[in-house]
């Protein structure tokens, strides 16, 4: 996949503001740090000023090379041109979600109060949103997406678990934003419950649907030896 700068901007400005603010708030910042929130959104852990201000954007700038490698080592790397935009927003609602966490933590470490177990659950349930909006349009690769040994085996099992995700992360993700009006860990223990049982059904679905395909292919690698 060729790489489009224009494409890349926004992640980088995200990167590039991350790493511009960790400097500007040195000298400023406290020794220790909130770095870690419990499931009550309560802090359970402080770190140094290195810890709080850098790791997180160390974090990022890795996940943006790692996501940005990627595509050059799947063998279906050639498909990465028809989703590129999909794919340059799934990246960049990463680095969204960090950043605002990121920002978080800092208003939090000077003494803001800032309320986690709310904007914790509607942050990662944006980030669902956003990729139930675009997973429809996500292609056969290794790395992205519903993989499994049937959606990779057949085109009709890829697309319609696809477009099967995009409903399902969408209500996840509502149900996420959801969760931080309602007190108690209890009702993001049930969400996370209702996820892994949507994931479990992908799974079946797209074995259901590979299992009706006539045009599926077998997987390289698993044909009967000529010995």
């Amino acid at each position: 996949m060729q790489t489009s700068y224009r494409r890349e901007i926004p992640q980088l400005v995200v990167i590039l503001a991350m790493l511009a603010v960790a400097v500007a708030v040195w000298p400023l910042a406290p020794e220790r740090l909130p770095v870690h929130w419990n499931l009550a959104g309560e802090v359970d852990r402080y770190g140094g000023r290195f810890e709080a201000l850098f790791v997180m954007p160390i974090v990022a700038a890795g996940i943006y090379l790692l996501l940005l490698f990627l595509p050059r080592i799947d063998p279906g790397r050639a498909n990465y041109e028809s989703f590129a935009k999909t794919y340059a927003l799934i990246r960049t609602a990463i680095l969204a979600m960090l950043a605002f966490f990121y920002a978080c933590m800092l208003l939090a470490g000077f003494g803001f109060r800032v309320d986690m177990q709310l904007l914790t659950p509607a942050a990662v349930g944006i980030v669902f949103c956003v990729l139930g909006n675009v997973a429809g349009k996500i292609r056969p690769n290794w790395f992205v997406g519903v993989r499994t040994p049937w959606t990779l085996s057949s085109r009709e099992s890829w697309n319609k678990t696809h477009r099967l995700a995009g409903r399902l992360f969408i209500i996840l993700g509502l149900m996420l934003i959801a969760v931080g009006f309602i007190p108690g860990p209890t009702s993001l223990i049930v969400v996370i419950g209702v996820g892994i049982l949507m994931l479990v059904w992908l799974v079946v679905y797209s074995y259901m649907i590979w299992r009706t395909d006539p045009d599926r292919i077998r997987p390289a690698g698993t044909s009967p030896s000529s010995e």
